[in-house]
């Protein structure tokens, strides 16, 4: 999250009154982080937020938050600690998001942690939801509680980027999927293409799938390969509540041409949450926040939709699996766009890469962004 928007959540007073971080921070934050990393296929629409106590340099307690409606990871931590018989009476808690200070489906955890008497608190970033944005510091400030913020940031962005984005800007994160051959073609001329990449690649999908509240894709998708679009993943043991199921993400499908009726027999509109969109993409993103609480979407569809994002600078992360083949000049390609000067093209870095059998993974961003939550 960049200082700007921490700009705008804390005030100036707030801020003159946080205290520097210490040296061992960063390494019990990325304990706190590994403990939210425990829900990230469970909690959306709410973020994925871990938590760990910690007194004379030990552990007392940790804990997550698993999913909606559950309590947070600061009141499982502080539960945690209590079942271990530990006094949290002067300790440190370190936390990935800003301590909720409103009454939701649970009470504040802010109030929590000062009833605790906890001594220190800190935080990687700021919850930029109205109902928290720099509320939850303050909260803790006026008690006499000693607050650090800013610890591994850029960590606690990456795991919570949809929710921040949206509750920033009222968009979601959009991730685009592609599967491309060494020429960068997506499907034969007939529109065949299963399968261009391998099997740990579409293993791979699935994670993209679990983390993601919406998935997009095209008619011209639907009508030529017929997917599922689903999550084929095994249940997961979560601490606390037991066995839970990944929750399955929405399907849309943009038909502007009215290729398809809802009667159709695809397997994805046998689906009743099936949304099929025939407007312009900016205003679909903004109604997947503010109507169905999406904040993170995979796109998965052809190059036709693909090119309509990427040129409408709506993709926040391109993930491309690349496969050791070539498909040649007549199969189509990955992008649709025309640009006749070379300073016109899309510029992306590269962000990670990864090996996945005889498949490269790729993650890339766009050096253009309509946003940047973080430096």
């Amino acid at each position: 999250m960049s200082d700007s928007l921490a700009d705008n959540m804390l005030s100036n007073t707030v801020k003159s009154r946080l205290s520097p971080a210490l040296s061992d921070d960063e390494k019990f934050m990325l304990m706190a982080l590994n403990e939210a990393e425990k829900g990230e296929f469970t909690t959306r629409p709410n973020p994925a937020v871990g938590c760990v106590i910690i007194k004379n340099d030990l552990i007392i307690g940790k804990g997550f938050h698993p999913k909606a409606g559950f309590p947070h990871a600061e009141i499982f931590a502080l539960a945690d600690a209590k079942n271990n018989g530990q006094n949290t009476a002067g300790a440190t808690v370190y936390v990935s998001l800003e301590p909720c200070s409103h009454f939701g489906r649970t009470p504040p955890c802010a109030g929590a942690l000062i009833e605790s008497g906890v001594s220190r608190v800190v935080i990687a970033t700021l919850d930029p939801n109205p109902q928290v944005a720099g509320k939850g510091v303050e909260m803790l400030l006026n008690a006499g509680i000693s607050v650090s913020f800013g610890v591994c940031q850029k960590q606690a962005y990456e795991l919570n980027a949809g929710f921040l984005k949206a509750m920033a800007t009222g968009l979601p994160f959009v991730r685009l999927k592609m599967g491309i051959s060494l020429d960068g073609r997506v499907a034969m001329q007939n529109g065949q293409s299963k399968w261009i990449t391998g099997e740990l690649s579409r293993k791979d999908v699935q994670n993209l799938r679990a983390k993601s509240g919406m998935i997009i894709t095209g008619s011209n998708t639907i009508i030529a390969d017929n997917p599922a679009l689903n999550v084929r993943l095994p249940d997961v043991e979560l601490d606390n509540i037991g066995i839970t199921a990944i929750p399955q993400p929405k399907i849309v499908v943009v038909d502007r041409r009215g290729k398809l009726s809802p009667d159709d027999d695809f397997t994805v509109l046998k689906n009743p949450n099936t949304l099929i969109w025939q407007d312009d993409l900016p205003a679909l993103l903004k109604i997947l926040v503010a109507k169905y609480q999406c904040h993170d979407v995979l796109v998965e569809t052809g190059a036709t939709l693909a090119t309509s994002f990427l040129s409408q600078n709506l993709v926040d992360e391109l993930i491309i699996y690349q496969a050791p083949c070539l498909l040649g000049a007549t199969a189509r390609p990955m992008f649709g766009g025309q640009f006749e000067r070379l300073q016109d093209k899309l510029n992306f870095t590269l962000v990670d890469v990864e090996r996945l059998g005889d498949d490269v993974k790729m993650i890339f961003r766009p050096k253009k962004l309509i946003h940047n939550l973080i430096a």
